[in-house]
């Protein structure tokens, strides 16, 4: 099986130029190669074609190893074929792989190489994150369930309840003698569940009424039937407009009106029903008021305290909240605000993302029965999006150890393109997010203006300046100090405070066009990419944008509004588009891999809504790229840490959140990695 395809091209008179500097070859190339080679540029330059692309197949860039790692070595026949040592050879292991199959093409110009790998892939390191579906791949699951695995319907539905069932009950306990539950349900199978869930409280001797909405006669053969059973032990069915008849209200409530089917706007009977169930979750309807937090029994798993002066009921949704639509999150014209969501098998994606998740509340996921084999049913309909992932505390392990026996070297270089003229701050927060996260060597380059200030603020980095009018100046000369750094660089952040001079333009382009490394580009570096769409042509797969909601906006031309309403269909957009990892940025930050993997950050606070906060990320992401991490793991795990780190310090307080102590909180954060708190 194909796990790895790679390809590269090199300009051999570039490969001449390199060549020229001692110091390229013997860092580059093993003895065995320039022995070989005999000094042909030509042949150089095919052997190096095939170093990147093998890197390509092993997925990592030259990070996690260095070029001469890969020897590239011709047969009698001229046949190229490499062997790998050192990181590469761990990486071709940990990938499965058991050969790599290479060829070069050369013309006068140009030396072009191919690499294939081969293997049998590990278990899918994905798949052991936390898991959320789209509504459609839920029920394709759900499905798998039934008619593949033969999981009767009913048991998965009694199991549902239960779990509902279960939450309610010790909310019930928490309000107290004279508790009244409703059930309030739609038509579907959550409306089925909803009555379910009341009967089982019913039946332990908790006072519930169900109400319902929609024609019962059309309903599911599963509502009719729990429907049939509630009436036959005596559970009052009413119709939804009876809800405001009802003396004293109810302190529970169990919203099963809509599931994860739901894709359209709510409209007629059912968005009356809504804005009525709306009033009585607000309270404006003079219910009666709920137990005063000292009243709420210890280790009844309710999360939050009931208020103590409003007359609030407490609300549990049945999978996801009524209203909002379980892919994108968005309120699909009017939502119930939850308490907490019981959900069933896998989170929903739409309670992971604003602003489903502000509606949903604590998230509570239900293990029902579902097999782990239903993941790999598709939804009938074409899904581009159905399945992300979160990342947790386990998901720190992640991160490489720090190996006893090693240098500064060992763990990475950063070159930090950032700051303008007396703008020096950007660079030297993602400078500190770089070292906090585990780099070994940070250099900033930056404009000779700063050099004085960020050497007195972090003297730990290296700096590199440059003028203006040196860039514009002499183009060539230019270009040839931005290659000499990139050699030096095993990763590159371009973008933070670098401002909108015209010069700026050149600059990225220089780097992207001499970079080998992964470049994560930020901030000034992404707009000067609107501004100049061109740039765009020199994206590799290397390239990691993180782009917050308006610099999105500027990328894609699209409108912000319409970026938020759908993040993970935007993040997915751009990220698949280009061939690259795409960080958007938001209350719930969205990481899309170049390939279409997604993932969606579950840590943060609003404390971190903070000027410099999107810097340190930036360096955050470099610091474990330079560990050795791959650009879209790095991307996802960043976030995560990043998160963490800003929960770390919220502990303090919401407002009060600098950026620098958010760099500081990432190290006490990275303490809790694999390795990252050993001292032997």
């Amino acid at each position: 099986m194909i796990l790895g395809v790679g390809t590269d091209l090199i300009e051999i008179k570039r490969m001449e130029k390199a060549c020229s500097q001692g110091r390229f070859v013997s860092r580059v190339f093993t003895e065995t190669e320039s022995r070989q080679a005999k000094g042909s540029a030509s042949k150089l330059a095919g052997s190096f074609a095939v170093k990147e692309a093998v890197a390509k197949v092993l997925g990592t860039g030259f990070r996690s190893f260095m070029p001469g790692d890969i020897e590239v070595l011709r047969d009698s026949l001229g046949k190229p074929y490499v062997n790998l040592y050192g990181g590469a050879q761990k990486r071709f292991e940990e990938m499965g792989l058991t050969q790599i199959q290479v060829s070069i093409s050369n013309t006068a110009d140009f030396a072009m190489a191919f690499a294939v790998g081969e293997g049998e892939p590990p278990a899918e390191r994905r798949m052991e994150m936390k898991t959320l579906l789209s509504g459609r791949k839920m029920k394709a699951a759900d499905a798998y369930a039934i008619e593949q695995i033969g999981v009767p319907s009913v048991v998965l539905m009694e199991r549902a309840a239960l779990a509902v069932a279960l939450r309610a009950e010790k909310a019930a306990d928490a309000f107290g003698p004279g508790c009244h539950i409703w059930a309030l349900c739609g038509a579907g199978n959550n409306g089925a569940d909803g009555v379910a869930a009341a009967r089982m409280l019913h039946l332990k001797g908790y006072r519930t009424t169900i109400f319902m909405a929609g024609r019962e006669e059309k309903g599911t053969q599963e509502l009719q039937l729990q429907l049939s059973i509630a009436r036959r032990l005596g559970i009052p069915v009413k119709t939804w407009e009876r809800m405001k008849e009802e003396p004293g209200g109810c302190q529970v409530l169990l919203d099963g009106l809509f599931g994860v089917g739901l894709s359209r706007e709510i409209e007629g009977e059912y968005k009356r029903c809504m804005e009525l169930a709306g009033e009585i979750l607000t309270g404006k309807n003079g219910i009666q008021e709920g137990p005063s937090s000292e009243s709420v029994p210890q280790g009844t798993g309710i999360y939050g305290k009931y208020p103590t002066t409003s007359s609030k009921p407490w609300c549990i949704a049945i999978d996801i909240p009524s209203g909002i639509h379980s892919g994108t999150g968005a309120v699909m014209e009017i939502a119930l605000q939850a308490d907490e969501t019981v959900t069933f098998g896998w989170e929903k994606m739409g309670t992971a993302v604003y602003p489903g998740r502000s509606f949903a509340g604590t998230v509570t996921v239900a293990d029902i029965g579902f097999p782990k084999e239903a993941l790999q049913a598709e939804p009938e309909e074409e899904e581009p999006i159905s399945i992300a992932y979160a990342c947790e505390k386990a998901d720190l392990m992640r991160v490489p150890e720090r190996k006893a026996y090693s240098n500064k070297g060992t763990f990475g270089r950063v070159l930090i393109a950032a700051g303008s003229k007396n703008m020096s701050g950007a660079a030297y927060l993602s400078a500190l997010g770089a070292y906090r996260s585990g780099a070994g060597l940070v250099k900033i380059l930056t404009v000779e203006e700063n050099r004085a200030v960020l050497q007195t603020l972090l003297p730990e980095a290296i700096i590199a300046s440059y003028t203006p009018e040196q860039l514009l100046g002499g183009r060539e000369d230019f270009k040839e100090m931005i290659e000499e750094q990139m050699k030096w660089a095993d990763v590159v952040v371009l973008g933070p405070g670098l401002g909108n001079e015209p010069y700026v333009e050149y600059l990225v382009e220089d780097i992207l066009t001499s970079a080998f490394v992964p470049v994560i580009i930020d901030a000034d570096g992404l707009n000067t990419i609107a501004s100049h769409p061109y740039l765009t042509s020199y994206y590799t797969e290397n390239i990691v944008i993180t782009p917050h909601l308006g610099e999105m906006a500027r990328l894609t031309g699209q409108k912000t509004e319409e970026i938020q309403a759908d993040l993970f269909g935007a993040a997915f957009s751009y990220a698949t588009h280009y061939g690259i990892t795409c960080v958007l940025k938001d209350a719930a930050t969205v990481t899309a891999g170049r390939e279409g993997a997604l993932y969606i950050n579950t840590s943060g606070t609003s404390a971190m809504a903070k000027a410099g906060s999107g810097d340190v990320l930036t360096g955050i992401l470099a610091g474990l790229m330079a560990l050795g991490l791959e650009e879209e793991e790095a991307a996802y795990l960043g976030v995560y840490i990043h998160g963490l780190a800003g929960e770390e310090v919220s502990k303090n307080g919401l407002h009060s959140l600098l950026a620098t102590e958010l760099a500081r909180a990432a190290g006490t954060v990275m303490a809790g990695t694999k390795g990252g708190n050993k001292t032997e």
